[in-house]
């Protein structure tokens, strides 16, 4: 399974896109590349630029070809493989993002190199931007910096604030990146902070290296002997991020003033950086505090008044008692007044149970039984809505079907998500399977709590178990069973391994 960025499933989409725009019946290396540069500030665009290349000029370069010059593309693992191989050579990482695949889709065949190298699409050089430890390459027969050195004290003045909040915003991202990658162990979030550190190394790339370094005043700076109450305190890793997430913000709005002083372009990159600092905020602040939350919720199940064998108090008393932590109310049908005075009643159940309760579609419902939380599908409304109605501090969870699903919800801020369906249902009728595979996949990509349903029993949980899943959403397995408990005691048996 290749780990790849969230850049390269849009390029791939949007290559789709162009091969139909063109009236190609299978996507072509052109139409890869077009999709690659139709993002304004992706990395392959970013590229060009540095280059002194303009993305726009480009593509329609490209869309000139005569369709003879249009060779088809092969299959994406091929593509995906030599992107994973550069990576891991050059960054020692197996995810790769868009410049990478960029890189593959060029070498791929011969003569289509050469035929783009004509605008400005050279594989070396592209590639000895890439690996040049981030300094930029001046277009060719340019042996001139891309700034003049400073000529005025303003210059300077501007130079050495905008080097020390470059360096502070790289060590908060660097920080932040540790405690995703080691502390939460969440793939996902690790490659979004490393893909803003290395696109706040493009944006800073725009002033010259000597410039910022002619700013440095270390040993004259009168904010090195200031510290302020708490500085040194820390009381736990969730800390640490969450100090360092207001550091990177707090830089990045003063890169943003000051680099305005040096162009449009570098003031308008700084603050699309802060904008996503505020998104990866919300993601690793609420999911830190959902996998606190959820520490021990493994077993979940799914109560509808219709499916259960015995009365809906009974089963949540036996399930609990069999090890299910969490509970959620299906009432797909039932009129509101109805479904307000049942809500009401299980909120009673479980808090007597000692578990946590949510409820279906509804945060209205939810917040006014005091639910724990509300459970969204993806034709529901968006997270950020639910989360006016249910407050801060209530579990948002997400059904998810597909990787870009997931990856959403993350960002989103969800507090947990549902994956699959993993297996074919007794109680619901789905489309499609996305089943074990994607089970697999969250597995390795977030470490947001994830729970595998669709299907799920005791005769099956183990696959579950083996393709990664920790948790899982049951609904007939349990409301159905004679006694709850001892099928609740199994699913959780085989989730404790």
């Amino acid at each position: 399974m290749h780990q790849t960025s969230p850049g390269v499933e849009r390029a791939v989409q949007r290559a789709g896109a162009w091969a139909e725009r063109l009236g190609a019946t299978e996507v072509r290396l052109a139409d890869l590349v077009l999709g690659l540069l139709d993002e304004e500030e992706g990395r392959p665009a970013v590229l060009l630029e540095r280059l002194g290349l303009v993305p726009a000029d480009v593509r329609q370069s490209i869309v000139s070809l005569p369709l003879t010059k249009y060779p088809p593309a092969p299959p994406l693992i091929a593509l995906y493989d030599a992107a994973r191989d550069w990576s891991l050579a050059n960054r020692a990482d197996p995810a790769f993002m868009t410049d990478a695949l960029l890189l593959a889709v060029l070498e791929v065949d011969p003569d289509f190199g050469m035929t783009v190298r004509r605008f400005g699409l050279d594989v070396n050089q592209l590639a000895a931007l890439m690996t040049g430890d981030e300094t930029p390459i001046a277009p060719p027969g340019d042996t001139t910096t891309a700034f003049i050195l400073p000529d005025s004290t303003d210059d300077l003045d501007a130079a050495r604030v905008l080097d020390a909040n470059l360096n502070r915003a790289r060590e908060a991202l660097r920080v932040l990146e540790d405690y995703c990658r080691f502390v939460l162990d969440d793939r996902f979030l690790t490659g979004e902070v490393k893909a803003a550190r290395h696109d706040l190394a493009e944006a800073a790339a725009q002033i010259a290296p000597q410039l910022l370094l002619a700013g440095r005043e270390t040993l004259r700076d009168v904010g090195t002997t200031v510290s302020a109450s708490g500085e040194y305190d820390r009381g736990s890793p969730r800390q640490v991020a969450a100090v360092n997430l207001k550091r990177l913000q707090e830089s990045l709005r003063s890169l943003e003033e000051y680099g305005k002083l040096f162009g449009p372009q570098l003031g308008r990159d700084l603050e699309a950086i802060r904008y996503r600092a505020y998104t990866l905020e919300r993601a690793i602040v609420i999911g830190s505090g959902a996998r606190e939350k959820l520490a021990r919720a493994q077993l979940y199940v799914l109560l509808t008044g219709a499916q259960c064998a015995a009365s809906m108090d009974w089963v949540i008393e036996r399930a609990a008692a069999g090890g299910a932590a969490l509970f959620q109310l299906r009432e797909k049908t039932m009129p509101d007044r109805e479904l307000l005075e049942r809500a009401r009643n299980v909120r009673r159940w479980t808090r007597m149970a000692g578990t946590l309760f949510v409820v279906n579609d509804r945060p209205d419902v939810a917040k006014l039984v005091e639910a724990d939380g509300v459970h969204l599908g993806q034709d529901d409304m968006p997270v950020r809505e639910a989360r006016r109605i249910v407050g801060p501090d209530a579990l948002i969870g997400v059904s998810t079907h597909s990787i870009t699903q997931v990856r959403q919800a993350v960002l989103d801020g969800a507090d947990y998500i549902g994956v699959g369906p993993t297996f074919p249902s007794k109680t619901k009728v789905f489309d499609a399977f996305p089943g074990l595979a994607f089970v697999r996949t969250v597995a390795a990509e977030t470490s947001l709590p994830a729970f595998a349903l669709g299907g799920i029993s005791p005769e099956n949980i183990g696959q579950v178990v083996a393709a990664g899943g920790q948790r899982v959403a049951v609904g007939s397995a349990v409301s159905q069973a004679e006694d709850p408990e001892p099928i609740a005691r199994v699913l959780r048996a085989a989730l404790e391994g």
